[in-house]
């Protein structure tokens, strides 16, 4: 199978695009262990940590390498969500957000890195955003996060590229996720809002977690092994298309 041997990390595991992603590099033959503050609902193993405390986390990566025999995969998925313009967060909002979304990234990557060296065919896939793109309504925060991924992901790519380790990320548009869930219970009509977020792709739908899952594995897999550096938007046409409107 395309992933026989190989050993993956996926953070943000238990739910959503990460438990996907679990699920189908496993099914391709990956040994895989998930990483999260809750633990996955099914037979994989989950090391517990906190993507905000940097000795949390170098336990847990070291928990993961040692149950894996090794790391040749990393998938940054761990993030939170956040709303409004500029003026609707406050400064302790912004550095949560960033400590998540992008420091909990680089504590992650840093604990990890000197197992993907070894590897010697490492890869990072690190989870963005179509927001890193494209102006979004009432996500300045989590847009100014997602943006920082992206180019964070250049960076890495550029830095590790000798050491044998590619570095990519996939820019999801909507996805159909937990969080959207929660986000749909709190507005003041969920079936509305629902139908709004699927007109604003251009497919007419949100995006699933599994189409998202089998960008990452691609790009995490040996098919891709020419490619880093690069941002794979899984976004219904949402980066790219200006469709006309339907009669």
């Amino acid at each position: 199978m395309e992933f026989d041997g190989i050993k993956a990390l996926v953070t943000g595991g238990a739910s959503g695009i990460g438990l996907a992603t679990a699920r189908l590099l496993a099914e391709r033959g990956a040994e895989v262990v998930c990483l999260d503050v809750n633990a996955a609902p099914e037979a994989f193993i989950t090391v517990k940590a906190d993507v905000t405390d940097d000795r949390s986390v170098r336990g847990a990566v070291q928990e993961a390498v040692a149950r894996l025999g090794g790391l040749d995969v990393l998938v940054n998925n761990a993030g939170i969500g956040a709303q409004g313009t500029v003026e609707d967060n406050d400064d302790e909002e912004w550095r949560r957000v960033f400590d998540v979304n992008v420091i909990g990234m680089v504590r992650v990557t840093r604990a990890a890195l000197p197992h993907l060296r070894e590897s010697g065919h490492g890869a990072i896939v690190n989870t963005c955003s179509i927001a890193a793109t494209a102006g979004l309504p009432d996500r300045a925060l989590y847009s100014a996060t997602k943006g920082a991924v992206q180019s964070l992901t250049l960076a890495m790519a550029a830095d590790h590229l000798r050491e044998g380790i590619r570095v990519t990320c996939v820019n999801p548009g909507t996805a159909d996720t937990p969080w959207i869930d929660r986000l749909l219970e709190r507005a003041d009509d969920p079936e509305a809002e629902r139908v709004a977020l699927n007109a604003r792709q251009p497919s007419g739908r949100l995006v699933t977690p599994e189409e998202v899952a089998a960008a990452i594995a691609y790009l995490a897999g040996p098919q891709a092994s020419a490619t880093t550096g690069v941002a794979l938007a899984v976004d219904g046409g949402m980066q790219g298309l200006r469709l006309r409107p339907s009669s």
